[in-house]
């Protein structure tokens, strides 16, 4: 239970952290363009006192507190870029007890739950004290507060990826602060993702009437790809995302491409979806179409992850939720920042900080309501590192 201190911090702090979530919300953040948000959290949290804070060439705003050399980290970490390709201020509207907002929740409340925990730790001092206990060897991890990018589709966890390529095995436990507080992604869901294109000669609709169509050509792709049977244990899924081609309606198409990715909650559901996929796509070349296929994203599933860690910060964190909530969070798996650290058997749990719905849709909301419970969800999960108090 967070203390009176903290409690009271959090009331009286409730207008700044709904202004500094108005003001994110605002600013566009395509991914692989995150750098507008990413200056603002940036010169942010140096405002509010934080030294040491960096940009990385991922775009990661890092924040890091008691980390020396060589001690073990705790990551604690929000993404700032949204599924929206918008470069001009994201348009917001405050109605009915909402914040109305594209990418609003996704990433933006959890991102700013985060910096103001950043806030509290730097202005209370409690950072200067668990600096001092480090150099002390009293505090036994270093904390990552981290405003990551790349999360969403193909940003390719690009911000997680470096996180976990430049600490490591140091890195003792992983937090994403991602989704919804009645929800908490507990396993790693892993995908592949491609961009296919078919291209052909082409020609006049009419004069050239008979020529291959790559529109034609990619549309028999997809309804052969949408044949394949997925197996039965676990679950399985794929989606042709996007389709583009063509060049007006008196044109056969010389080019077309879609966008199509699988997914599975199992390494061997991933590599059974791998194989039908080559298959369909040499088949195809055999009949003379003219593929070009990229690999644009990658997703790993979970390696081999201690069972008593994971079930560890389960219980902590669902316990936290219940405890402000009142609710049981749900517990399912995901394609979150948390498939890095966890395909490389580091702990990892990802969870939320609001109630909201639409995500991944321009009508996007956030409860307002909901704010205050998720702040001291926040707050507390931060705080059990800081004072020592896991016992993972």
């Amino acid at each position: 239970m967070l203390d009176q201190r903290i409690l009271d911090y959090i009331e009286s702090h409730a207008k700044e952290a709904r202004e500094l979530l108005i003001t994110l919300a605002q600013i566009p953040s395509p991914s692989n363009h995150e750098e507008k948000r990413a200056e603002f959290c940036r010169e942010w949290l140096e405002m509010q006192g934080a030294k040491g804070v960096f940009i990385d060439d991922a775009l990661n705003v890092i924040y890091p507190i008691a980390v020396t050399e060589e001690n073990p980290v705790v990551v604690f970490m929000a993404h700032t870029d949204v599924v929206f390709p918008d470069t001009d201020s994201l348009p917001l509207k405050i109605e009915d007890g909402k914040i109305c907002c594209p990418g609003v929740g996704d990433d933006t409340a959890n991102l700013a739950c985060l910096m103001m925990i950043a806030k509290y730790m730097t202005e209370t001092g409690l950072v200067n004290e668990l600096e001092c206990a480090a150099a002390a060897g009293v505090q036994p991890w270093g904390l990552l507060l981290v405003c990551n990018s790349g999360e969403e589709g193909l940003g390719n966890l690009k911000g997680s990826r470096k996180i976990c390529e430049t600490y490591g095995k140091r890195i003792k436990e992983f937090y994403s602060f991602d989704g919804t507080l009645s929800d908490m992604a507990v396993r790693a869901v892993g995908s592949k993702r491609f961009r296919i294109t078919v291209r052909t000669i082409g020609g006049h609709s009419y004069g050239a009437f008979g020529n291959p169509n790559a529109i034609a050509q990619l549309s028999e792709l997809i309804h052969e790809l949408y044949q394949v049977q997925v197996p039965r244990e676990g679950k399985t899924t794929y989606n042709v995302g996007m389709i583009s081609g063509g060049t007006s309606v008196n044109t056969i198409a010389q080019s077309a491409e879609m966008l199509y990715e699988f997914r599975s909650d199992s390494r061997e559901g991933l590599s059974y979806m791998e194989d039908k996929f080559e298959h369909i796509m040499e088949n195809a070349k055999k009949r003379g179409v003219n593929l070009q296929i990229e690999v644009v994203g990658l997703r790993p599933c979970e390696g081999d992850v201690d069972k008593q860690a994971r079930e560890n910060m389960i219980k902590l964190a669902s316990d936290t939720v219940t405890e402000y909530t009142g609710k049981v969070p749900n517990q399912t798996p995901g394609s979150t920042d948390c498939n890095i650290p966890l395909s490389m058997g580091i702990p990892s749990l990802c969870m939320g900080t609001y109630e909201g719905s639409g995500a991944h849709t321009r009508e996007e909301y956030i409860m307002i309501d909901s704010l205050m419970s998720g702040y001291k969800v926040g707050f507390q999960m931060v705080m059990n590192y800081c004072r020592g108090l896991s016992q993972n």
